[in-house]
């Protein structure tokens, strides 16, 4: 049972992972692994079963409710919800006045991860050193491919729906990003302009089958290899810093339905080239600041969470 404090930390977590959401090449997933709540979030996803159902009719709502850690997936989707609906906007203004200093932000978010993963989990054998080489392959691989464009039929939303949102869950893969990937985010963002139900319906649909099933085998994955997937997603991790480097010069872009530009296709420089060939002043040392901001905000979010376990191991 969380108290008032540990509830009001994991609602801002559920903030973090919504705000993540919100910006393509940043999963929430990622923000869970972050914050120590993964594996939680996998296991209560999984718990929402048959047998759940069986509790509901035999011994009532408070059993079920338990079952399935409801407590924990209210409070945090109400962060995620509350980030979303009041975030969005924010972020989108910074994407767009300040996006260097808040990319240098996300990516102190992952170094900050990836430096207390590796602590917390060290790859020792050659196996898991392979598996964190083989992540940081899948998700510079990923960042690097070429966009297609598929028709936005309800069959592809679907499908799309199942690889996009257990990309979400995924650390270091962004389920928006994959949208671009498929030449389906135009679709997916005028379908919530327009509120076209037929498509966010078979969208949602596809996401929710494809989380129940990809979830599963995460949790399955994670109780028998957990050092070998933990290294696996830390190479995901550090794949994921060439989608979201400051510092980069567009070579390919379009523009969706709703009128954003999405970025097909860019290349990475280091502050000076990146003055030289966009123009702008880099913000080097704003920049340097709001990584370390990151990378502070990750480490102090792990020692609070480690202190109030603590606590609650020593009051039970």
């Amino acid at each position: 049972m969380r108290n008032v404090g540990q509830q009001l930390l994991l609602f801002v977590k559920g903030l973090a992972m919504g705000a993540a959401d919100v910006v393509p090449g940043v999963s929430g997933g990622t923000i869970a692994f972050v914050s120590g709540i993964y594996i939680e979030l996998l296991n209560s996803i999984n718990a929402i079963n048959v047998q759940a159902f069986r509790l509901l009719k035999s011994e009532g709502i408070g059993t079920a409710w338990a079952h399935i850690n409801g407590n924990f997936l209210v409070v945090l989707l109400a962060g995620i919800l509350t980030s979303l609906f009041s975030l969005a906007n924010l972020m989108q203004f910074l994407l767009v006045e300040h996006p260097l200093p808040l990319w240098s932000f996300f990516t102190g978010l992952v170094i900050g991860s990836v430096i207390y993963l590796l602590r917390q989990n060290p790859p020792r054998r050659r196996v898991e050193q392979l598996m964190f080489v083989l992540g940081v392959v899948i998700a510079y691989g990923i960042s690097i491919a070429p966009a297609v464009a598929l028709e936005g039929t309800h069959l592809t939303m679907f499908l799309a729906g199942t690889i996009a949102l257990c990309a979400m869950i995924l650390p270091g893969i962004s389920g928006s990003f994959i949208l671009v990937l498929l030449g389906l985010y135009p679709v997916f963002i005028g379908a919530v302009a327009n509120f076209r139900l037929d498509i966010l319906i078979v969208f949602a649909a596809g996401g929710v089958i494809g989380l129940m099933l990809f979830s599963r085998l995460l949790s399955w994955l994670l109780s028998r290899y957990q050092i070998l997937v933990i290294s696996i997603m830390c190479g995901f991790l550090v794949g994921s810093v060439n989608v979201i480097w400051p510092w980069k010069l567009v070579t390919d872009s379009v523009i969706s339905q709703s009128g954003k530009t999405i970025v097909l296709a860019s290349e990475n420089l280091l502050p000076n080239e990146f003055a030289q060939a966009v123009g702008q002043d880099p913000l080097t040392w704003l920049c340097v600041a709001a990584l370390a901001a990151g990378l502070v905000l990750v480490l102090g979010l792990e020692y609070i969470g480690a202190k109030y376990q603590d606590q609650s191991v020593q009051v039970d």
